[in-house]
């Protein structure tokens, strides 16, 4: 499937909702925990044949505001699976030349995920490849109403003298992902068929492709194909395809 990629056709921005880890364990009868390790592997994977096929940003959907509501065991687990994964992976990421960047709440995250992805983000910061963006206590009803707090209080301090004259690139300058392109591809595993609070101001006119296997199953060849069906669609962005085949 690789080979059959348009490397002049590429999506610059994918996005990835990475979901069906607990799933996957408790088909096969194991610990929810046991899935979730199994799903950091697959990140692993899908990083390295990010950076292969030579995409510009990656984004993963990696813990969302609501995941606060699951079993405290199972966040607690999570959270030293993400200390571990960022210890055991941070030289390979550098020899990869891999860029990491976080959006969310960082300061809801424990002391300890804080520092490590700080640690994380400074020693990545030089690499010249792929971006790696993980979505961490995110949430994008949280984003934009942020980015409504800070218009009203730069309104208020007299720093926007005409709310008025705001257009939607001055507002996503106040959104997490400033500087970051909107997603062009956004996939989700699982078989489920909907954007679970992300990214939903930036996913305005991103393709989507979601796939009927769990993220611990999803491989390299699931991340091409996906690719590809991207490549084949048509983008209209409102206009008629006469409009864009003329342009």
């Amino acid at each position: 499937m690789f080979e059959l990629i348009e490397k002049e056709n590429l999506p610059r921005h994918v996005a990835i909702i990475m979901d069906g880890n607990g799933r996957w364990a408790k088909a096969k009868g194991l610990n929810r925990i046991y899935g979730h390790q199994q799903g950091v592997d697959t990140v692993k994977k899908i990083v390295e044949a990010a950076g292969e096929v030579g995409l510009e940003y990656l984004t993963l959907y990696t813990f969302s505001i609501e995941n606060w509501k699951r079993p405290r065991e199972e966040i607690n687990a999570l959270m030293s699976l993400m200390v571990d994964a960022i210890m055991r992976e941070m030289d390979n990421l550098i020899r990869q030349g891999v860029v990491v960047k976080v959006i969310g709440n960082m300061t809801d995250l424990p002391v300890s995920v804080q520092l490590k992805l700080e640690e994380l983000i400074k020693n990545t910061t030089a690499n010249k490849g792929l971006k790696l963006v993980l979505a961490l206590s995110y949430g994008a009803r949280w984003e934009i109403l942020e980015a409504a707090k800070k218009i009203v209080r730069a309104t208020l301090e007299g720093n926007i003298p005409d709310p008025d004259v705001l257009t939607e690139a001055d507002f996503a300058t106040y959104l997490t992902t400033v500087d970051i392109p909107d997603p062009d591809l956004l996939i989700r595993t699982s078989g489920e068929c909907r954007l679970s609070n992300f990214l939903l101001w930036q996913c305005a006119y991103t393709e989507f492709y979601f796939i009927d296997k769990f993220w611990p199953d999803f491989e390299k060849d699931d991340l091409y194909l996906a690719i590809r069906n991207f490549q084949q669609r048509e983008r209209r962005f409102g206009k008629i395809g006469e409009q864009l085949k003329n342009s």
